[in-house]
């Protein structure tokens, strides 16, 4: 599809982190020059320089990782931002170069024990949470897990450090095709209860949101072989889910829920105004290099190319104002469950239009490239 028009459409009209992404990573046209001046412009936006004022002097950025903003009254996270897991989805999205101080620095420390040991022990639960930090890798509700996951993010997902999250994340998904239903792998709490889900034992392979982070921003485990049957493994997996589903993780006989793929991922619509990992899925799921071969990832496509086929802009189809609120409002920080957005200035003309038709481009580019190389 000629995507001329979206181009021309963010060229015009989108501001410095999607015009930055679009040149980089899509129309590949930077001079050095122009990518220093674009990036420059990227360090200068509200939320890159609100990040800046929470790195600590060991490299660490924010308080925890997916943690608590507030505990026993005490604030924690002045703002989204101070959780780490935030701070490094930030600069992944404005993917900012893994030689910058604030990255490289970041990651050293999420790579030093020490230091991590410090950073998880402002409180009984995080002290524990660092001590149990290996458990739970395959299941997902696992911090090493999440630490991978944004090292990855940040460019550093092929290093040796990560090697084994990847090959655990591979097997999450490989493990996928064996099953015939989420009832093969879960079991059921023998006392019954509002929030008593059905649960994974912590040693029991299943995809999670992190192990797809990892393998989508990496490339060492690629192959032909791999490649189809993460494509397979996608496709069973929605085949066999169900619309709607809770399961949980137990670990030291607690239950926890977080960052698990055991729902049905719908096709984007623009008429369906999701921004809890729905979009951001799609896209991770496309940087696999699947292509069309996954049923979403091929509805979704056709959709988004209807959607922008009229004037290259796409746009949602709210139901009412208060729609519209809610799908800005969810998406204003970079949170653990939300899609990404790319323009902070919900005021600026154009902005949602521009981060939804640079989803529209970067979305089709992807799976444009998966299809030609598969």
């Amino acid at each position: 599809m000629d995507l001329t028009r979206s181009v021309d459409f963010l060229l015009d009209n989108a501001g410095p982190v999607i015009q930055y992404r679009l040149r980089k990573e899509i129309l590949a046209n930077l001079t050095k020059a122009e990518e220093e001046n674009l990036l420059e412009q990227v360090y200068q936006t509200q939320y890159f320089r609100l990040l800046q004022t929470y790195i600590k002097p060991n490299g660490y950025i924010g308080s925890g990782m997916h943690s608590w903003d507030h505990w026993r009254g005490q604030t924690l996270h002045e703002t989204p931002l101070q959780d780490g897991e935030t701070a490094a989805r930030l600069l992944s999205y404005y993917a900012v170069p893994k030689t910058h101080p604030a990255v490289a620095n970041f990651v050293a420390a999420m790579r030093d024990d020490q230091t991590l040991a410090g950073e998880f022990s402002y409180n009984l639960p995080e002290t524990a949470r660092y001590r149990d930090r290996f458990l739970g890798m395959n299941s997902g509700f696992c911090l090493t897990l999440l630490l991978c996951a944004m090292q990855a993010m940040l460019g550093y997902g092929d290093d040796p450090e990560i090697e084994s999250a990847r090959g655990i994340s591979l097997e999450a998904f490989k493990r996928m095709l064996q099953i015939h239903s989420l009832s093969d792998i879960t079991k059921i709490r023998a006392a019954q209860g509002k929030y008593h889900y059905p649960y994974l034992d912590e040693d029991t392979y299943c995809p999670s949101v992190y192990h797809l982070a990892v393998l989508a921003y990496s490339k060492a485990w690629r192959s032909p072989e791999n490649i189809r049957m993460m494509a397979d493994a996608l496709n069973h997996r929605n085949a066999i889910l169900p619309e709607k589903g809770d399961v949980q993780v137990k670990i030291h006989g607690r239950y926890y829920a977080v960052g698990l793929l055991f729902r049905k991922i719908q096709p984007f619509r623009p008429e369906v105004a999701s921004f809890i990992l729905h979009r951001r899925l799609l896209t991770e799921m496309a940087m696999l290099g699947v292509g069309e071969r996954v049923g979403v990832i091929r509805e979704s496509s056709a959709s988004v190319k209807e959607a922008i086929d009229a004037d290259g802009i796409l746009r949602m189809r709210f139901r009412s104002s208060q729609d519209k609120h809610a799908f800005i409002k969810g998406t204003a920080y970079p949170t653990a469950y939300a899609d990404v957005r790319l323009e902070t200035d919900k005021k600026r003309k154009y902005a949602l239009e521009c981060d939804l038709t640079f989803w529209a481009v970067q979305f089709l580019h992807l799976v444009n490239e998966g299809s030609v190389s598969g």
